[in-house]
């Protein structure tokens, strides 16, 4: 019988086989959804639930009671109100009067934006043609936005404030430590000692950082004062001029990051082949062609999967701004997570929710286009 059994092809059991053999048989194939059974589970209890229910938050007036909390559905009323309601110049910022100069660079982006997805109607798979519908759509909607808003002179709300930390910090971010990377790539000495360096401020908390960026940036007491008063510059204020803070939130938030994305880059580039580089350089080739034509082919699905990363990190931006300036002057250094715990401590839960779901929207769309039409065209570039 056992002879019979071992005999058999997986997954068939035979009418005289014992129970045991039937339950060992039966685990053996399920085995796989065992072992993936505990972290399906606990991102189903800790990841997708939350979701779910704080969409129940954002769809509802939720209010405190002697027995906890009571719903109230009013629909889309908490998103309506971040565009078109008592929320809309902190979130949107102030888009009235729109200059001539923002309505014709407008204009511009929309005729551009139409015309690249009226040349992808033709080539496209419709579901492909859906994704670039919600992208043209965002596109158009942000182009908009920043129209009216910063090229019309007037103030931007948290939406833009988030897109200012993405956009410029994670470019800013990205040369620095891509630039660092290729300097210790290089033989010189002290280049180990540099790497320990250089890594240490992302083994830092957030929390500790922004209050080291709190004191190190105190034009009062701390290191650069002296620097400002030499500079006639000791009555200068970085945390009553919008724009000033936004940019010292960016450097200080680049200090903290710029080692994420030095250490990934350092082994991407360490893993490029020597001996095409020394075929190049054997034919004549500079450090700067080499650079172009060798190394940054090689390295750059690294790239641009690390600067995703570091994006999708980046659009969370909270402790900084909340330490430093409490998101002052204003609202001017708020982002949109910032913006959303705000809500939440004057316990109006349901715009909360809706304010993280519409970072959540934003961050998909924004993510998910740069993967969709950089990465992946970066990627088949390369292999072509």
């Amino acid at each position: 019988m056992s002879e019979t059994i071992n005999n058999l092809q997986p997954g068939l059991s035979p009418a005289g086989a014992s129970a045991g053999d039937r339950w060992r048989e039966w685990v053996d194939r399920h085995a796989g959804t065992f072992f993936i059974a505990p972290a399906v589970s606990l991102i189903l209890v800790f990841a997708i639930f939350p979701t779910i229910y704080s969409m129940v938050f954002s769809l509802s007036r939720v209010r405190f009671t002697g027995d906890g909390l009571k719903f109230r559905y009013v629909g889309f009323r908490n998103f309506e109100k971040q565009f078109f309601g008592s929320g809309d110049v902190h979130f949107l910022g102030r888009t009235e009067p729109v200059s001539i100069f923002g309505m014709i660079v407008f204009i511009a982006i929309t005729v551009a934006v139409l015309w690249w997805l009226y040349k992808s109607w033709k080539k496209a798979t419709w579901v492909k043609m859906l994704g670039r519908t919600i992208s043209a759509a965002m596109a158009i909607f942000l182009s908009w936005l920043l129209c009216a808003s910063l090229l019309s002179g007037n103030a931007i709300g948290t939406l833009y404030t988030t897109l200012f930390y993405v956009l410029v910090g994670c470019a800013v971010q990205f040369i620095i430590g891509t630039a660092l990377a290729f300097l210790c790539s290089q033989p010189i000495r002290g280049r180990n000692f540099f790497r320990v360096l250089f890594f240490i401020p992302l083994m830092v908390t957030p929390l500790g950082v922004g209050f080291a960026m709190r004191m190190i940036a105190d034009v009062t007491k701390g290191p650069f004062e002296p620097i400002l008063s030499v500079l006639g510059l000791q009555d200068w204020v970085w945390s009553a001029s919008p724009w000033s803070a936004r940019f010292v939130m960016m450097i200080c938030d680049s200090w903290q990051w710029i080692p994420f994305i030095f250490i990934c880059m350092l082994a991407a580039l360490e893993n490029v082949p020597r001996d095409h580089v020394e075929a190049a350089q054997v034919d004549g080739a500079s450090s700067f062609h080499i650079f172009r034509e060798v190394t940054w082919p090689q390295v750059v699905p690294v790239a641009v999967t690390v600067l995703l990363i570091r994006a999708i990190e980046a659009f969370k931006i909270m402790d900084l701004p909340n330490i430093m300036t409490g998101g002052g002057p204003g609202s001017a250094t708020e982002s949109m997570t910032l913006h959303s715990v705000y809500v939440w401590r004057a316990n109006d839960m349901g715009s909360s929710a809706a304010i993280a779901y519409l970072l959540l929207i934003l961050t998909v769309v924004v993510c998910a286009s740069f993967f969709n039409y950089v990465v992946l065209g970066q990627i088949r570039k390369t292999r072509a």
